[in-house]
């Protein structure tokens, strides 16, 4: 594919993070780019186009931005836009930045797709490759475009992406060697016409282009993923991970350890010695294991690198503790599913704050966690009345919340001692900020402000 850059006109549609690097990286090549976006591009984005000398527009979409052989899509804008349907209209091609990124990688790529603990999986696996010695790049859906990186790849690389289903929306040749579904959930429906199985099939396209040479990880405890696979013609190798099964070949739990049985050896790791709490990190961390054991990685580098990681941020982060009360940050936590598993991490009785935009969200799976382990509800954003009609009679009290500064208030005085005040959202963040990065560091720098 890389011929079919030079010359060409590319309209990059969305000037965000990878909007930014694809037409970046487009341009190095030798293609005619013009960036479009339907709101105001931030000042860094603008600045870094003008730098390499890249034309764009905003506030809307122009004639000029369908003049285009082929088109970069950002995964914010759906396939709905406007001048997205007008693109196609005119047969226009349109790729995701991970796609376009791949036609110029060297390196075997590790790609991680899931409802749930994508960004956990991804870092995990990218921790243990770096303190293995081998040359990593950790990108994607993650937050840094991998874009960024591609054009400094040598074939001793790896590259651990993390991959959305609308990036798989708009994929074509991408390829990766190792490719891995942790779980399936209902989530992102408003972007797929409220369709699970569309859902569905989109991070199923993960395996789309993979050979009999290449790999494939999945979770064997998921029903939606099990289902799907005895409809699907497998050409990669098919491992699982389990914390049900005891598998011949692949991870799996047995009693407090972790078992990698792979290439005729097995491989244990006690669940104490994980640096990360929680049932959704044990399947995190068999898919970790089990990915780093077929990339040939020592065990003892495997049982340091899982000692010494410390999680990310904004996932069951913790903030502080205050007067006996345990604050944590789990801002990432924008779906149900994943405030279930948040839910499910925690003995102790809790405060919990959630809200935001919502994404067509069923909290009935919830509905008895929320019954036995929420004491106080405080809801926050555009969700604040459904959370509420939902969920506030399962709890012993119901706190609306104008703003996250009025929810950390709110939480400061109905905490007791030996509680836990934890948001986990369940929703999108774009009614009240940028996106869960700055959710999250708003609800820390509050927290870390009481008194």
């Amino acid at each position: 594919m890389r011929a079919q850059v030079s010359g060409q006109r590319v309209t990059v549609i969305g000037g965000a993070r990878s909007g930014r690097a694809a037409a970046e990286l487009l341009s190095r090549l030798g293609a005619h780019v013009f960036v479009t976006e339907r709101a105001t591009l931030p000042q860094q984005t603008r600045l870094a186009l003008e730098r390499a000398g890249i034309p764009y527009e905003e506030g809307g979409h122009s004639e000029r931005a369908l003049e285009a052989h082929w088109a970069v899509i950002s995964p914010g804008v759906p396939d709905e836009a406007p001048i997205v349907r007008a693109l196609r209209e005119r047969g226009v091609p349109i790729y995701s930045e991970i796609e376009v990124a791949s036609w110029f990688c060297p390196a075997p790529i590790v790609a991680i797709t899931g409802t749930n603990g994508k960004t956990t999986t991804t870092s995990l696996l990218g921790h243990i490759l770096r303190h293995s010695g081998r040359p990593t790049v950790v990108a994607g859906n993650i937050g840094a475009p991998f874009s960024d990186f591609v054009l400094e790849l040598t074939p001793q690389h790896v590259v651990v992406l993390e991959v959305s289903s609308f990036q798989l929306d708009h994929i074509a040749t991408f390829r990766p060697h190792l490719a891995m579904i942790l779980n399936i959930t209902p989530d992102h429906l408003d972007r797929y016409g409220g369709d699970f199985f569309r859902y569905v099939q989109a991070k199923f396209r993960i395996l789309e282009n993979q050979t009999e040479g290449d790999f494939f990880l999945y979770n064997a405890d998921d029903p939606v993923i099990v289902a799907h696979l005895k409809e699907s013609m497998l050409r990669p190798r098919a491992l699982a991970f389990s914390q049900n099964l005891e598998l011949s070949e692949g991870a799996f739990l047995r009693g407090r350890e972790l078992v990698i049985r792979w290439n005729q050896e097995e491989w244990s790791i006690a669940m104490e010695q994980l640096n990360v709490r929680g049932r959704h990190n044990i399947y995190n961390s068999l898919a970790a294991a089990l990915a780093a054991r077929i990339m040939e990685i020592r065990q003892d580098v495997l049982r340091e690198s899982f000692q010494t990681f410390q999680g990310v941020p904004h996932r069951l982060e913790f903030v502080r503790q205050l007067d006996g009360v345990i604050y944590i940050n789990d801002s990432k936590a924008t779906n149900v599913n994943s405030v279930w598993y948040a839910l499910e991490s925690f003995e102790q009785p809790i405060v919990l704050i959630m809200g935001g935009r919502d994404k067509g969200n069923d909290y009935s799976k919830i509905k008895p966690l929320v019954a036995r382990k929420v004491r106080v509800l405080i809801t926050i954003g555009e969700s604040a009345r459904k959370i509420e009609e939902e969920l506030g009679g399962l709890v012993e009290v119901t706190v609306p919340a104008r703003s996250m500064e009025d929810a950390v208030r709110a939480a400061r005085a109905l905490a007791r001692p030996g509680e836990v005040v934890l948001l986990s959202p369940a929703c999108a963040s774009f009614d009240m900020f940028e996106n869960y990065e700055h959710r999250g560091e708003t609800f820390k720098r509050l927290v870390l402000a009481l008194e």
